[in-house]
């Protein structure tokens, strides 16, 4: 026998086999008694994001105009004043930035510390400090 009639008789033994098998699962599967799904939906709690009231004005029913207007200024002055560098509530110094440790070796005695710039400002202030 040579050996592609081997592979031949070989594929179609296993291709008869894979069909009786996929038979078998089928038809178990199309005998099997069907569950019945129930969906039930309860009401999650309501949170009153979108609903008027003292505590949520801007859901409340719509503003004059110059009272939108003032509500407006109001809020671009706050967010103005947010910004860094502004005479706001903010600072951009390197003080309000988390800690970043980089991977250099600082211990040894041929180590370094990282770069990086200090303003003068800072040092006065850490001086000041003690």
């Amino acid at each position: 026998m040579k050996l592609s009639q081997l592979k031949t008789i070989v594929k179609e033994a296993v291709k008869e086999a894979i069909q009786e098998e996929m038979k078998d699962i089928l038809m178990e599967a199309v005998r099997s008694p069907k569950q019945t799904v129930i969906e039930t939906r309860t009401e999650s709690p309501s949170t009153g994001v979108g609903i008027p009231g003292p505590m949520n004005p801007v859901a409340a029913a719509p503003l004059p105009e110059d009272d939108r207007m003032k509500l407006r200024e109001n809020m671009m002055g706050v967010l103005d004043g947010m910004r860094p560098g502004a005479n706001g509530t903010l600072s951009a110094t390197t003080q309000d930035m988390p800690l970043q440790m980089g991977g250099g070796d600082t211990t040894s005695p041929n180590g370094s510390l990282p770069q990086g710039n200090v303003s003068m400002d800072m040092i006065m202030g850490l001086m000041k400090s003690k």
